[in-house]
C-alpha cells in the first residue's frame, strides 16, 4: 500500500480570497492559505504584514472593528464563514478549542495572574464540557506534565508569576491541547525566549502534535525558524500572500523579492561572513569589572541567590562586547550593576568618565519612553536634567541626534504611540547619545522587533559606532545577532562567565559544551 503524499492528505483548513477591515481600511488582500492533515505550515512575515490578522481572523478573534470583508474560511470541509461574519459564539466556541487550538505570544497577559496554573487548564476542560470537579484538576495536572513542566502536581497550584518565560509558555500549551484540537495554531510562541528554551518548547510542540496527529499553523517573523520546522511557508507583506511554497525551498531559492529581503535580514542565516573587525585603534578600557558579585535574599529560603557571581571582564574603547546565555544566567543583573541600578554585593566597576557618563538603550522602547512626550521632548530630556546649552542650542543638538540615527525631524514633535517599533528604538538610541557617553549598555535593544526591523537598527548601531567612536556592552539572548554586532562576547551561565574571547573563536571553535549548546539551538544555523 503506497503512503500518503503530503499533497494528497485531506484539507483541514483552507482560506480562500479572505480581505479583512478594520473600518474603511482594508489590511488583508485575498489571502488564500490551505493546512493538510498532519501539515506543518508557517506564516511568515514583518510586523504589519497580516500574519497575526490572518490567525486571528480564522479563530473569529479579531478585534475591536475587525471584520472579514470578503472570502471563504473552511475547517475539516465544514464552511464556517458566516459564523465567523455573524460573530455566532455558539459555533466559534466550539470551533475554538476543540477544532483549533491557540498559543498566544505573551503568555504574561494571556494568563491570569490571579489564578493558579492548575485552576486555569481545568478552566479550559469545564469550558469546553470535557471534565469537571476533581475530574478536572486531575487532568490539568496530566496536560500540564504532558506539556513539559517537571512536578506538575504541585506546580499546578502555583501562580504564573512563579513561573519562567518558558514554562508559562508551556502552560498556555497545555491549554492549547487540552481538548485535543485538530490543528494548533501557535502564534510568536516562542519570540520573547531564549534560544534554548525555544529549541525545547518547540521540540515539545512537534512532538505533542505529532503523537496526536494534529496540524500545526506557525505565525512567525523568523523566516529561519519556520524553514527548520515546518513543512510549507506561507510569506506574507502588507496584507497579501506573496510566496508559497516547500519551506527549504523557499529559505534557499526565494523568488518574490520580499522574501529574499527577510533571508538576507535573518542572522542566522545571513550573517558575517568573517566577523567584525577590531578599530584601528582601540584605545584603553571605558569599562573594567572585577570579580563582580550581587546577591538578593528569597522569601522562604535561607540561601541568598547568587544573580551573579565572580564576573570579570573589560570593554575596550571603540568596540562592542556581547553578553550572551539563558534567561536567568544572570546577563541583565550584569548591565543593571553596570547602570547603577543596582548595588553590587562585591566587585569592582570601574568606568571611564565616570557613572554619568554610561547610557542605557532597553528592550522595550515603547516601556521606556514617556508616552505623554513629543520626540523632541524625550530626545532632549537628558540635556535638560544636565543644564546642557539653552533651548535653541538643544533643539539645534535633537535635530543633529535625529539625522544620526536616520529619522526625519519633522517627526520630532509626534509622540511614541505614532512611532513605528523601529522609530521607537531610533529614539531610544537618539536620547542615549545626548550627553556623549563613554559607553552604551545596550539591553535586548532588538530583541523585541522583526526581523527587517532588526537589521535595520543593527546596520545602524553598526555605522554610529563607526563613524563615534561610540563604545557598547550589548546584553542579548540571540547568539546570532551577537555574531553581526560584537567584537567580543562572554557567555553567562547562573551567574558566572563560562567562556569569553574574540567572536570568531567562540563562535567557530567554543571551548565549553554549554556555549556548543547554545550555538546549536540557533534556528537555521545548519543551512546558513
Amino acid at each position: 500500500m503506497n503512503a500518503v503524499g503530503p499533497d494528497e492528505r485531506p484539507e483541514l483548513l483552507r482560506v480562500e480570497g479572505l480581505d479583512v477591515a478594520y473600518g474603511a481600511n482594508t489590511v488583508l488582500h485575498g489571502v488564500d492559505l490551505t493546512v493538510r492533515r498532519g501539515h506543518r505550515v508557517a506564516v511568515v512575515g514583518a510586523s504589519g504584514s497580516g500574519k497575526s490578522t490572518t490567525a486571528a481572523a480564522v479563530l473569529g478573534l479579531l478585534p475591536g472593528t475587525g471584520r472579514i470583508t470578503a472570502g471563504r474560511v473552511s475547517v475539516g470541509g465544514e464552511d464556517v464563514t458566516a459564523a465567523l461574519l455573524d460573530r455566532d459564539e455558539t459555533t466559534l466556541r466550539r470551533l475554538r478549542g476543540r477544532r483549533i487550538g491557540l498559543v498566544p505570544q505573551d503568555p504574561m497577559s494571556n494568563l491570569n495572574p490571579s489564578a493558579r496554573v492548575g485552576h486555569q487548564v481545568a478552566e479550559t476542560l469545564r469550558a469546553h464540557g470535557l471534565a469537571r470537579g476533581a475530574a478536572a484538576r486531575a487532568r490539568a495536572v496530566e496536560l500540564l506534565a504532558e506539556a513539559g513542566i517537571p512536578d506538575a502536581a504541585r506546580r499546578a497550584r502555583q501562580y504564573p508569576h512563579e513561573f519562567s518565560g518558558g514554562m508559562r509558555q508551556r502552560v498556555l500549551i497545555a491549554m492549547a491541547l487540552a481538548a485535543e484540537p485538530e490543528l494548533l495554531v501557535a502564534d510568536e510562541p516562542t519570540s520573547a525566549l531564549d534560544v534554548t528554551v525555544q529549541r525545547q518548547i518547540l521540540d515539545h510542540l512537534d512532538r505533542l502534535t505529532a503523537a496526536r496527529g494534529a496540524s500545526l499553523l506557525l505565525v512567525t517573523h523568523d523566516l529561519a525558524l519556520a524553514a527548520e520546522r515546518c513543512d510549507d511557508v506561507v510569506v506574507m507583506s502588507e496584507g497579501r500572500v506573496v510566496e508559497t511554497g516547500p519551506a527549504a525551498q523557499v529559505l534557499r531559492h526565494p523568488t518574490a523579492d520580499y522574501s529574499r529581503r527577510l533571508v538576507a535580514a535573518a542572522p542566522a542565516t545571513a550573517g558575517r561572513a568573517a566577523p567584525r573587525a577590531l578599530p584601528a585603534a582601540t584605545g584603553t578600557d571605558v569599562l573594567v569589572v572585577r570579580d563582580l558579585v550581587k546577591e538578593y535574599r528569597v522569601r522562604g529560603q535561607r540561601e541568598k541567590l547568587r544573580a551573579v557571581d565572580g564576573v570579570s571582564f573589560t570593554v575596550p574603547a571603540g568596540t562592542t562586547t556581547a553578553v550572551v546565555g539563558e534567561s536567568g544566567s544572570g546577563k541583565t543583573t550584569t548591565a543593571r550593576l553596570v547602570l547603577g541600578l543596582e548595588t553590587p554585593t562585591g566587585g569592582e566597576i570601574a568606568l571611564a568618565g565616570g557613572r554619568r557618563d554610561v547610557a542605557p538603550v532597553f528592550q522595550d522602547p515603547f516601556g521606556s519612553l514617556d508616552p505623554t512626550l513629543t520626540v523632541e521632548r524625550l530626545v532632549d530630556e537628558p540635556l535638560r536634567i544636565a543644564r546642557a546649552g539653552d533651548a535653541a542650542t538643544r533643539r539645534a543638538r535633537v535635530g543633529e541626534l535625529l539625522d544620526q540615527v536616520a529619522l526625519s525631524r519633522g517627526l520630532a514633535q509626534r509622540r511614541p504611540a505614532e512611532l513605528s517599533g523601529g522609530q521607537r528604538q531610533r529614539v531610544a538610541v537618539a536620547r542615549a547619545l545626548a550627553l556623549n557617553p563613554a559607553l552604551v549598555v545596550l539591553d535586548e535593544a532588538t530583541s523585541a522587533l522583526d526581523v527587517l526591523v532588526q537589521q535595520q537598527v543593527l546596520a545602524l548601531l553598526e555605522r554610529l559606532q563607526d563613524d563615534l567612536g561610540l563604545t557598547y556592552l550589548f546584553i542579548t539572548h540571540d547568539l546570532a545577532v551577537a555574531r553581526n554586532l560584537a567584537h567580543r562576547v562572554l557567555v553567562m551561565r547562573a551567574g558566572r562567565v563560562v567562556e569569553q574571547g574574540m567572536i570568531g573563536d567562540v563562535f567557530d571553535h567554543p571551548r565549553e559544551e554549554y556555549t556548543a549548546q547554545l550555538l546549536s539551538a540557533i534556528p537555521g544555523r545548519a543551512a546558513a
